[in-house]
């Protein structure tokens, strides 16, 4: 379960594979629809998911550091990674232009990665479990603030957001150069089947990611569009 060079068999749209996405679907359904009977259960719905997205970054440094697997790559300086310390920082100190950002970054990337991961162990391996489940973690975060704490997203923050991942990816950007690194998935795309795998290379390989971006950005807004129009008949 924690070796390095077993199950090392993953495929994409497996039965494990699509299990997981039924699951996780399933998950975000049932907080949603059942938010009523569960609101007064939010504070342990709060610290599962906070205590969730710690144990995956914690594990995740802990077994490449026992298995000797540890190097610059494993720094916790990939999106999945930034978002889930912008959510544990709001789990502990509520910020509203904090979730702005990750309203864009947790909801749907996420989600992206668990359809068309770069995950390489087959389950039950703890990296397929630790991957899966830190993923859907995040974007359970994203949900549980929106439903259960009320966070709202105006729509100019379609762009100070875009404006603001283009900021952090700067430096990202000669990080990698620096470290021989991937971060953000600037340096090529995944090393697995991915969705970057269809982005093409070179100058076309960050003129597709910067309009991935801005479609995502849009696409994700949909629903807290449609969200607040309806709020705004009932008010």
């Amino acid at each position: 379960m924690f070796s390095v060079t077993e199950m090392r068999t993953f495929e994409l749209f497996s039965v494990s594979h699509i299990t997981v996405l039924l699951m996780f679907l399933a998950v975000s359904f049932f907080i949603i629809t059942f938010r009523k009977h569960l609101k007064p259960h939010k504070s342990k719905i709060k610290w599962t998911l906070f205590t969730i997205l710690v144990l995956s970054e914690v594990s995740g440094q802990i077994w490449t550091v026992a298995t000797g697997q540890w190097e610059y790559a494993s720094l916790p300086l990939h999106l999945c990674s930034i978002s889930t310390f912008i959510a544990l920082y709001i789990f502990l100190k509520p910020s509203k232009k904090a979730f702005y950002f990750l309203f864009f970054t947790g909801l749907i990337p996420p989600f992206l990665s668990i359809l068309t991961p770069e995950v390489f162990y087959q389950f039950p391996h703890f990296r397929f479990l630790k991957y899966f489940l830190h993923h859907a973690a995040i974007t359970w975060a994203v949900i549980y603030f929106i439903v259960y704490e009320g966070y709202r997203v105006p729509r100019k923050a379609i762009w100070s957001g875009f404006l603001l991942i283009n900021a952090i990816a700067v430096p990202i950007f000669f990080l990698n150069l620096l470290l021989d690194t991937n971060f953000f998935y600037l340096a090529n795309s995944t090393e697995s089947e991915t969705i970057l795998s269809f982005f093409g290379s070179g100058v076309l390989y960050y003129i597709n990611l910067e309009i991935a971006a801005v479609i995502v950005f849009f696409i994700t807004y949909i629903p807290m569009e449609v969200l607040l129009r309806k709020e705004r008949k009932r008010a």
